[in-house]
């Protein structure tokens, strides 16, 4: 498992932005931030010959060039038949993952001028085995020693200040980008236990936006007259 004594970073890898942080002195978690100076990094890749662009500027471009990019990998993740295809070569979810985890990894190394090497990542509740599987492999590939995979309502608790020396039923809503998810847990004896959850997997911020944007084109169309979907240009 590697260094039993090494600092333990917690990575929150995300449909649509990921981020890293770490335990400070005084028992906080402190988000660490990435070359840009944000506290989030957009969870995109997008191929460029040998290079993978990941954050900011692959999603700047995801639009106009969505056949080299990938958004949204996290909703794949323990599919054993998807695949992106880049220049007759096959990236699986927990490769492409992995990228961003690399780029997580690489900027908080840059900010803390140290290395890093264990790591703990979130998934949510209802994530199953195969799907928390490809999780910890999508850590393997980026070279780190993933000490473990915790559940996300589980963090939100420990990072919320939930008292965990204090018997208690908490109930954590999850609004992501990409998912909406309510757990039930229980904190009992000191430990964190989730007893039920549910939700959408592809109900989340994203979609919104994408409503959004499909009500203002189709308006654009009544009210012009116009044949042409804007939809149709990338631009």
């Amino acid at each position: 498992m590697g260094n039993k004594s090494a600092t333990v970073y917690g990575i929150d890898l995300g449909t649509t932005y990921s981020c890293i942080a770490v335990v400070d002195e005084y028992g906080k978690p402190v988000v660490i931030k990435n070359y840009a100076g944000e506290n989030i990094t957009p969870s995109v890749v997008q191929f460029d010959g040998a290079n993978r662009v990941v954050g900011t500027e692959a999603k700047n471009v995801a639009q106009t060039y969505h056949d080299t990019t990938v958004e949204m990998v996290k909703r794949r993740m323990g599919d054993p038949n998807w695949r992106f295809t880049y220049e007759g070569v096959d990236y699986r979810p927990e490769e492409i993952s992995s990228y961003i985890l690399r780029k997580l990894v690489s900027d908080a190394e840059q900010s803390l001028g140290t290395k890093i090497t264990d790591v703990v990542i979130t998934c949510p509740a209802y994530f199953a085995i195969n799907q928390r599987e490809a999780t910890a492999a999508a850590g393997e590939i980026a070279g780190l020693n993933v000490r473990g995979i915790i559940n996300e309502p589980t963090a939100a608790a420990i990072a919320y200040g939930v008292k965990q020396d204090k018997d208690l039923v908490a109930f954590v809503y999850d609004l992501g980008g990409g998912t909406f998810d309510v757990t039930m847990i229980v904190i009992k004896s000191g430990e964190i236990e989730v007893i039920a959850t549910g939700g959408d997997p592809e109900l989340g911020g994203r979609d919104w936006d994408v409503m959004v944007v499909n009500y203002l084109a189709d308006h654009w169309k009544q009210e012009t007259g116009s044949q042409e979907d804007p939809m149709d240009d990338p631009e």
